[in-house]
């Protein structure tokens, strides 16, 4: 790719207050989700998971539901969470069972064996969460949880 000079670059408009905020919080997110990541990879662990195999059994722990619903709730391709669904089958933590509402998609569904590595990794992820917890403001994180869902829904309106 071959990159102009720099005088021809385009000039990005004025910078609100909110927007620069915004980016800030924006660049703060991908770093504390990188943390998490990798506190989730060690947590998962306890169950015999990996942390996207947690987070796609996480996705169908309430009731089954397709593959393409799972990657919604859960943010990642529809194509990546297929992949790990087949591995989580293969392994017996989860199941495909008919689907009334059509006929191809499957739904995916947690076995009692999922339901047991889950059950595993939160032994050791509620006592992690309470005590990271106890070094922020409970007020805090309810704001904070309050912002990011505002967030999350203005940008799935979009």
């Amino acid at each position: 790719m071959t990159v102009p000079p720099r005088e021809d670059w385009p000039q990005p408009a004025g910078q609100t207050e909110g927007g620069a905020l915004l980016t800030d919080v924006i660049i703060a997110t991908f770093r504390l989700n990188a943390r998490l990541m990798e506190a989730a990879q060690d947590l998962a662990a306890h169950g015999g998971l990996t942390a996207a195999w947690w987070q796609v059994l996480g996705g169908v722990l309430d009731e089954p539901r397709s593959v393409a619903d799972v990657g919604r709730i859960m943010g990642v391709s529809r194509q990546a969470v297929q992949r790990i669904a087949d591995l989580l089958v293969e392994r017996g933590l989860a199941e495909y069972r008919p689907n009334p509402a059509h006929r191809r998609a499957k739904l995916l569904a947690c076995t009692e064996a999922g339901y047991w590595a889950i059950r595993q990794i939160s032994v050791a992820q509620h006592p992690w969460s309470a005590g990271l917890s106890k070094s922020v403001d409970l007020d805090d994180l309810r704001t904070t949880l309050a912002t990011m869902q505002t967030l999350i829904t203005k940008l799935e309106e979009a």
